[in-house]
């Protein structure tokens, strides 16, 4: 049973995706015993998705990480809806997303989906698993606030893989801009006690050998990519790892990129290939890729 309640929130999730503004989420419920901020109106769009997929749990998780994907088209982009303190309820939003709140319901849908279990606490249960470090939500330091590190701590977890490891190139890593920037982080700022354990985290993630497809090499490799894969624009920016976030669709024989823009300001289907969309920006060095398991734990 989901209990409503009012609860007042603010800020972000990946570092990449954030831009100016806040939004306030007027309500919050509780179901198994975790504390979630979700408003009905989000709670009734996730269980309308999976009622509406419920009988297609044998699809490929990627294939079904695009459909349910899709299902949030023209929904708008909305930054800063992840933090709510240093306790860290767990975030159900839909009625706005950004680009990384939309691959991670997109991916906790296909894999509620495919337990054969389409309910809401199933989604919530799956939601955490990816938001978390090893799937345990303990305040706000275990968010997983860099994709690198996302993608790493999902694939140890047996949630995707890194595909770019058979066909892409090594790359390194240093992030450190949230330890070196916590001002711009409102649980930082509130909280200065956790910008250890941030940098600490930081330099765990910096350390890892990780596997991207480079831009100048991404034609040449469309070939290898999939309906459904998770990607993450890897930046030359200091301190950050990716810069933006999305889902790849084949459309008309190329890949496009599916994502919550804030250059269209809600969640789209881009025009252009996303090989195009990769040479127009010099700070986008190429991407990393995560791709879903069909196997649920």
């Amino acid at each position: 049973m989901i209990k409503w309640f009012l609860f007042v929130v603010c800020l972000s999730l990946f570092s990449g995706c954030q831009s100016a503004g806040k939004k306030s989420v007027n309500s919050s419920s509780q179901t198994s015993q975790r504390p979630i901020v979700c408003q009905l109106s989000d709670s009734s769009k996730i269980q309308l998705v999976l009622a509406q997929y419920a009988d297609s749990a044998k699809l490929p998780t990627a294939e079904l990480v695009a459909e349910t994907g899709k299902q949030f088209l023209g929904i708008p982009y909305v930054a800063h809806t992840l933090e709510h303190g240093v306790t860290e309820p767990l975030t159900v939003e839909v009625d706005g997303l950004d680009c990384t709140t939309f691959v991670e319901t997109a991916l906790a849908l296909a894999r509620t989906i495919k337990s054969g279990e389409p309910e809401f606490d199933q989604f919530a249960n799956q939601l955490e698993t990816i938001r978390y470090r090893d799937g345990k939500r303990d305040g706000y330091p275990s968010r997983l606030h860099y994709f690198s590190d996302w993608i790493f701590n999902n694939q140890q977890n047996g949630l995707v893989s890194q595909p770019a490891a058979e066909f892409g190139k090594p790359l390194d890593i240093e992030v450190n801009f949230m330890s070196t920037h916590p001002n711009s982080y409102e649980v930082l700022k509130d909280n200065p006690e956790l910008v250890k354990t941030i940098s600490d985290q930081e330099q765990a993630i910096s350390a890892r050998d990780y596997f991207y497809l480079p831009k100048s090499e991404f034609v040449s490799n469309e070939k290898h990519l999939k309906t459904g894969d998770i990607i993450g624009i890897v930046t030359s920016i200091n301190g950050l790892d990716v810069a933006h976030t999305g889902i790849l669709l084949e459309v008309g024989g190329r890949i496009h990129l599916m994502h919550a823009s804030t250059l269209s300001n809600q969640v789209v289907i881009s025009e252009q290939p996303f090989a195009e969309m990769l040479e127009s920006k010099k700070s986008y060095l190429g991407i990393l890729i995560a791709r879903a398991f069909d196997s649920i734990r």
